[in-house]
Parts: C-alpha cells; structure tokens; sequence
C-alpha cells in the first residue's frame, strides 16, 4: 500500500511566532534585522579564519565586509522595489522599511559585486581571490538569513497538505489564496539547500589545502555561483510572491544566467586551462589558491 505522507502526524508543521523579537517603549528588535545581523557578523568572522588558512591578511576581508554591506543591503533594497513599484509609489515611505523585509538576494549579489571589484582594484588584490573567500560565509549567511522570511510569514510557496506545511495568517496570504492555510516552507527549502553548497565549498576548500586536488582562483565563487542558482531555479517555482518580468520569474532567470557563467567559468578554467580576467594581472602575495 502506498504511503500517504499528508497522513503523518504535523510534527514538523511551522507556525512564525511573529516578526518582532522584543519591544521595550520605542525600542523594537525584529527577527529580520537580527538574522541580518548575525549573518554579517558569523561571515566575516569565518572570512578572516580562511584567510588566514590561505596565508591572507585576515584584516582585509573585514574591511571588505564594510564595503559588502554597503554594497549589498541597499541594492538588495532597490532590487525588490523596483520589481514591486506600484505597492511602493502608493506608500513612498515603506521604501526604505527594510526591517519589514522585502530585500532580494540577487540585488544583494549583484550589489556586492560591484562593492568587492572596486575594492580589489583600490587594494590591488585579485577580486577572485577575495570572492573565494567569501563565498562560503555568503552562502551561510543566505541559509541564516532566510529564516527572517519564516518570522515575517513572507517568501512561501504554493498550498501543500504536507507534514512540514508552514501555517500562513490570513492577513498574509495572496487575495487568490486566502481559503488556504497551509504552505509549502520555501525559506527552509533554501535554507537548506545553501547548507548544502556551504558545506560543499568548505570541503573543497579545506581538501585543496593538502594539494587534492588543487583549486584554481575564482572556483570556489564560481561554484558557489553555479550550485547555488540551480538550487534556487528550482525553489523558485514553488513561490507565490515572485518578483515578475511579464510572465517571466526574475529569480528564475537570474538563476539560470548564474548556472551558466558559473559553469562557464569552471570550463574556462579547468578545460580551456586558462585564468580569469581580473583587476590586476597577477595576485600579489602567497594568499592564491592557485596560480
């Protein structure tokens, strides 16, 4: 007889407790700005540890981390309300309520980018290099912070009857949706899912330290790239909130353009047996994986 799992006793049925963690007076902590928080500051910790694994000055990658931060939030920001322009010309001043949520990982990524490029070209050092050593704290902290999307009840995805359903209140559900209760948890999909390719690039990183095998600069972020995109191409189509183009799910997209440069530039590198273009011609010091 097949087994019916909708029949299993909801040991593992979520319900957000809510989006506020503690309020005294005019003093609020929320769930989201905490995560944010805490994943910041487990990143850069775990930055400079790699770097000093890679013989690189670990006070370079907190000092990246300033420009991250100023790179990433805002465009994470600017991202998502540009796809959600009419919500946002009706009420101006929820654009920057960010601790209500609504920020994209793919303006985050991309606003990074930028911040870490024009780092690497002032410091002189090879951008790849430092992107490989953030990638696994960036990964952990998307696991970490998509956590805040269970507390705001936001970011869920299609009904579902399924052991692990996650409980939606009434108020945040689509209009189209509002008789249904139960969701499928996207956020703990993808949480676990970045897991996954955390642990994978760790593994990576810390058996290329005994030479197996040796990792050419710029694989690991290009891994990172490549796995995590797949992961969320997927993920993505089970959401009920997805930032659109006309028909087109932007998350999907953007994914899809991840997997292929990242593959792209893992085939550059390991059958074309060529380095990557970078903001100085060679990495100084002895902190690259591979030269």
């Amino acid at each position: 007889m097949a087994l019916d799992i909708s029949t299993l006793p909801l040991a593992f049925q979520f319900t957000s407790p809510g989006p506020i963690l503690w309020r005294i007076g005019p003093i609020t902590i929320r769930w989201y700005g905490l995560l944010i928080a805490t994943a910041v500051l487990i990143g850069v910790s775990l930055s400079q540890y790699l770097a000093k694994r890679r013989n690189v000055n670990p006070d370079l990658l907190s000092d990246l981390s300033i420009w991250l931060v100023i790179g990433a939030i805002p465009a994470a920001r600017l991202y998502y309300v540009l796809f959600q322009w009419p919500e946002y010309a009706q009420h101006p001043d929820r654009i920057i309520a960010i601790w209500q949520g609504g920020i994209a990982i793919h303006g985050a990524i991309l606003g990074g980018l930028v911040a870490a490029l024009i780092f690497a070209k002032l410091k002189q050092v090879s951008f790849w290099q430092l992107a490989d050593l953030v990638a696994p704290s960036l990964i952990l902290g998307q696991a970490i912070g998509r956590w805040g999307n269970f507390f705001n009840s936001e970011a869920f995805g299609d009904p579902t009857n399924l052991p692990w359903k996650l409980y939606i209140p009434p108020d945040r559900r689509p209009p189209e949706l509002v008789n249904f209760e139960y969701f499928h948890p996207t956020f703990l999909y993808e949480s676990l899912w970045d897991l996954m390719v955390f642990a994978l690039l760790l593994t990576l990183f810390f058996r290329s330290l005994q030479g197996k095998p040796r990792l050419k600069i710029g694989t690991l972020f290009l891994t990172y790239l490549a796995s995590y995109s797949l992961g969320r191409l997927w993920i993505e189509g089970f959401r009920t909130d997805s930032l659109m183009l006309g028909p087109l799910r932007m998350a999907q997209v953007v994914s899809l353009i991840g997997i292929i440069v990242g593959l792209a530039g893992l085939a550059w590198l390991y059958i074309a047996k060529r380095p990557l273009p970078d903001v100085i011609s060679t990495p100084r010091g002895n902190g690259a994986i591979e030269r």
